[in-house]
């Protein structure tokens, strides 16, 4: 990174970092990103390093990639027992993911301050730091490496599209990829692009993608006889709509109605994305208008009710094992779609929205004929008609959403073997 960009990359982290200072508690996600922050370095100095032992330091964005990041933590500790292991994430919204890892520390990543990142390291000491699927530091990078710290990037990827390959954020981050000395490509085609934007090729190998392993262990080990999920359990056909935006409610609901009346068994399971009172509202207001039975998730009526509405977090990856069919949210949307595996785990064929260019476990689906890209309501409803009510159709697709899944397995231990590597 030449001087000037390096100035002003640090100037941005310096304004952020004076921004947490100031930030006020909130529900708003950008101001609690900021304010998350607030301490962050005296919780980092006081964590308790034990010299003698090595100590793994993961780094995951948000959720999405802390679930990736997961198989490999619990490898380590499994087999690395002398190993600590430290948890950092940006998005203040995987705090409550952050909680459930065994791990021995867990916090915010601070800002990318130059001063504050010599600190962290200072203070956790780690023998490797690993990054999960894309996003890498430039301080952070630097600082570790020259500290001597070796650095990894697992499950990595780098979609065709993005904007980190050229430009501005290319010559920004091109410094921190060179200074990788592991990298686990999700795909060869990942693995070229990241050799692209600066990592030495020698230093790339393809170990495939931990989510594989991740939605199949929980698929196998759901708890169908537990609180959650025995008083759902039935025979109705079953649609599991997950991640869903407002953009989605908008085709899906419409298109659920015109099922529902070819389909009076028919029963809907819908998790917004954000289960806050704005986005429950409508959905509550078009079921009882449309003459259906409203639930929400937990409640006396839930067992009965022609459409429950799930309004906590957390929950989802379970209730998947309810799904006849599945359909999963964002590709109306510019947030993008969510994660097509874990209804394929289950082995519930999947629909979603138009807008799923970048993601390849869409891509590998619609090819195995385990899923179905819907651009209408009218698109939509054929194609839920078409599984529900059609058990051997969807009884095929199933099962090739499973062999999907069941074929990506294998990640979790090839990206555990180049971590520990990393540990020495």
């Amino acid at each position: 990174m030449n001087r000037a960009l390096t100035l002003g990359y640090e100037g941005a982290a310096r304004l952020a970092r004076g921004l947490a200072a100031l930030a006020p508690t909130s529900d708003h996600k950008l101001v609690a990103t900021f304010a998350a922050r607030r301490g962050v370095m005296a919780r980092f100095a006081a964590f308790p390093r034990t010299p003698a032992r090595p100590l793994l330091w993961m780094h995951a964005p948000s959720v999405g990639e802390g679930l990736q990041a997961r198989p490999v933590l619990e490898r380590v500790r499994a087999r690395r027992p002398e190993a600590q292991l430290a948890y950092t994430y940006f998005s203040p919204s995987a705090r409550a993911f952050a909680q459930s890892l065994d791990v021995d520390f867990r916090d915010v990543l601070p800002f990318d301050v130059g001063a504050d990142m010599r600190a962290a390291l200072a203070a956790l000491a780690p023998s490797a730091l690993v990054f999960s699927k894309l996003d890498v530091w430039p301080t952070l990078a630097r600082e570790a490496s020259r500290r001597g710290t070796r650095l990894g990037l697992v499950s990595a990827t780098l979609a065709a599209s993005s904007s980190r390959r050229s430009g501005l954020a290319g010559s920004v981050l091109r410094e921190a990829y060179a200074r990788l000395d592991r990298v686990g490509a999700i795909s060869i085609e990942d693995a070229d692009r990241l050799i692209a934007l600066g990592v030495p090729s020698s230093r790339v190998s393809v170990t495939g993608d931990t989510r594989y392993d991740q939605v199949w262990a929980r698929a196998e080990r759901v708890d169908r006889a537990g609180d959650l999920l025995a008083p759902l359990i039935s025979d109705r056909p079953t649609l599991v709509a997950g991640s869903t935006w407002p953009a989605d409610d908008a085709v899906l609901l419409p298109a659920w109605t015109r099922v529902a009346a070819r389909l009076p068994a028919g029963r809907l399971v819908i998790a917004p994305h954000e289960p806050t009172a704005a986005h429950l509202a409508p959905i509550e207001r078009w079921g009882v208008t449309s003459g259906l039975r409203v639930a929400r998730l937990g409640a006396p009526a839930a067992v009965a009710a022609d459409v429950v509405i799930v309004d906590r977090m957390g929950v989802l990856g379970d209730l998947y094992a309810l799904a006849d069919v599945a359909y999963v949210g964002g590709a109306f949307h510019a947030a993008g779609l969510h994660s097509v595996l874990e209804p394929a785990a289950f082995g519930a064929p999947v629909l979603f929205g138009p807008r799923y260019a970048g993601a390849r476990d869409a891509r590998l689906l619609l090819d195995a004929d385990a899923a179905v890209s819907v651009t209408d309501g009218a698109s939509l409803e054929t194609a839920l008609l078409r599984w529900l009510d059609d058990p051997s159709e969807r009884s095929a697709a199933g099962h090739a959403a499973r062999d999907v899944v069941h074929a990506g397995l294998g990640a979790a231990d090839r990206s555990y073997a180049l971590v520990s590597d990393l540990l020495g």
